[in-house]
């Protein structure tokens, strides 16, 4: 396996040596044409832009939430489309501290691709290392990706409904404490959070400079969160999807792999008005 997450000086290393492939996945959840219209301005060499909309998510039908997994022989196709083959080292970046990039690094993960990371500090580290830009479009040789999948455990609805009335795993929630508590919601259709889910907000996971914390920090950060639960008897949720798999990434990198994604998340729980909603600063709360 690759190492998780590369310094800007590694991954230009490796990118001189023809040894990885990074994908700039900026994206704005108000200005959807936004994050690629920063691409065109300017992005790391030989990096295709990922739209979460459109790459990383499958089309929104009835439940499943804002972001719904797509297809595998959709993802496939994508990679493919990026020149990535499953020997190839991919490295997601972002501009807002791998809260998109973590979402490629899960789904890689999730069709058996391991060599697979981020960049850590994203575009900005890349900038402050005076790292060269390109602004052309990079000319890509098409592969042929194997269609995987199912390689990451996955939490459907039916299994968080159980555990919100009896319990039996642990739900992380990757949200702001705003949103979590229900103080606010900017996109879902209510406010609050699923009864028993413990705020886990995804910010948490990255120092004052924007970069992960080390990964004794953040094995102490998820043990408390977890409360004696493993990892595999837990389910990481957001919005819809997305910040939760950064919370995924910082729980491998503290050395406590196995917990599910539960890709429909906030967006799909709250549709629903017979769903239970939980407010407050505890999970539970009124």
């Amino acid at each position: 396996m690759a190492a998780l997450l590369l310094t800007p000086a590694e991954l230009d290393a490796a990118i001189e040596a023809g040894e990885a492939r990074a994908v700039d996945c900026r994206f704005d959840l108000m200005n959807p044409a936004g994050g690629r219209a920063l691409w065109a301005e300017s992005h790391i060499p030989g990096a295709p832009h990922a739209d979460l909309d459109q790459d990383l998510a499958g089309r929104p039908e009835g439940q499943g939430g804002r972001h719904p997994l797509p297809d595998p022989a959709d993802f496939a196709a994508t990679l493919g489309r990026w020149g990535i083959q499953p020997d190839t080292l991919v490295v997601a970046y972002d501009n807002m501290g791998c809260a998109i990039a973590g979402r490629l690094w899960w789904m890689l993960n999730w069709m058996g691709h391991e060599r697979a990371g981020l960049l850590d500090g994203g575009m900005q580290a890349w900038q402050a290392a005076n790292l060269p830009l390109e602004r052309e479009e990079p000319v890509i040789e098409p592969a042929d990706y194997p269609v995987g999948g199912h390689c990451r455990p996955v939490a459907g609805l039916s299994e968080v409904e159980r555990a919100a009335v009896s319990g039996g795993m642990r739900i992380l929630d990757a949200r702001d404490a705003a949103r979590y508590q229900g103080l606010s919601e900017p996109l879902d259709a209510r406010a609050g959070h699923v009864p028993g889910a413990v705020n886990a907000f995804f910010r948490e996971n990255l120092g004052a400079d924007g970069r992960f914390r080390p990964p004794g920090e953040l094995r102490e950060l998820y043990l408390k969160r977890l409360d004696g639960a493993a990892p595999g008897e837990a389910c990481v949720m957001c919005g819809s999807g997305v910040t939760a798999c950064h919370d995924l990434f910082a729980m491998e990198l503290a050395g406590l792999p196995g917990a599910s994604l539960y890709p429909g998340s906030w967006s799909e729980w709250s549709q629903s008005a017979s769903r239970p909603v939980a407010r407050g600063p505890e999970p539970g709360g009124a």
